[in-house]
């Protein structure tokens, strides 16, 4: 899915009548900084692909709706949820960035839980996170409060995993966990999984643990 643009006319349709949310950057093609982040939106385009829509404006061919959204400046990044503009960003800004401004509005799959979510059930010792990577990586640094079954152990521990009670199973980047939240959740074993894995807790500079 690349970066479709979006014009006075097919704005309604494309953008607020949208059933994923929608990043519309607001830009003028002669703008340095405008220049600078068409290749940052198409990453970020490939990376959300069938989660979101990016889209761009032109504000010279679209006057009126620049007017009716009150844009002062290019670039300038809003995002739409239900039809309402419900975030935003201005100017040259990480892809990262962008991306966290969507991230909320984003379909979530069934089971996932964001870092963000996890880390006070964490730190009031609500939940007991289950590091699934291998022992020699979790010794390095984990999660607080974590215990480790590695990932090839857990079909013969499916017993001891659902007597923690509340656990959240988590991996690398999320990926794996996902996939064995799911399996977990067909054979009627409700385990959430830490979406994004080890990696988003650490990009959120969370407390962590070293054995």
């Amino acid at each position: 899915m690349g970066v479709e643009l979006v014009t006075e006319q097919t704005f309604e349709a494309e953008v607020l009548r949208s059933e994923l949310p929608v990043l519309a950057g607001f830009f003028d093609e002669r703008s340095s900084p405008c220049q600078q982040m068409a290749p940052e939106m198409d990453a970020l385009a490939i990376e959300l692909e069938g989660k979101a829509k990016v889209v761009k404006v032109d504000i010279e061919q679209s006057r009126q709706l620049v007017s009716m959204m009150k844009i002062q400046s290019v670039p300038t990044f809003v995002v739409f949820h239900e039809g309402r503009p419900v975030g935003a960003e201005q100017g040259v800004v990480p892809r990262a960035r962008l991306r966290a401004t969507i991230e909320p509005f984003l379909p979530r799959p069934q089971g996932a839980i964001r870092a963000d979510e996890l880390a006070p059930i964490v730190k009031q010792g609500g939940v007991v996170p289950v590091d699934t990577r291998d022992e020699r990586t979790y010794q390095r640094a984990h999660i607080p409060g974590a215990v480790n079954m590695p990932l090839d152990e857990l079909p013969a521990r499916v017993a001891e995993l659902v007597m923690l009670g509340a656990a959240v199973v988590y991996c690398r980047s999320g990926d794996k966990t996902k996939a064995l939240s799911e399996k977990l959740a067909a054979d009627a074993v409700e385990v959430p999984f830490l979406e994004g894995g080890f990696l988003a807790w650490e990009a959120l500079m969370l407390p962590i643990e070293r054995s």
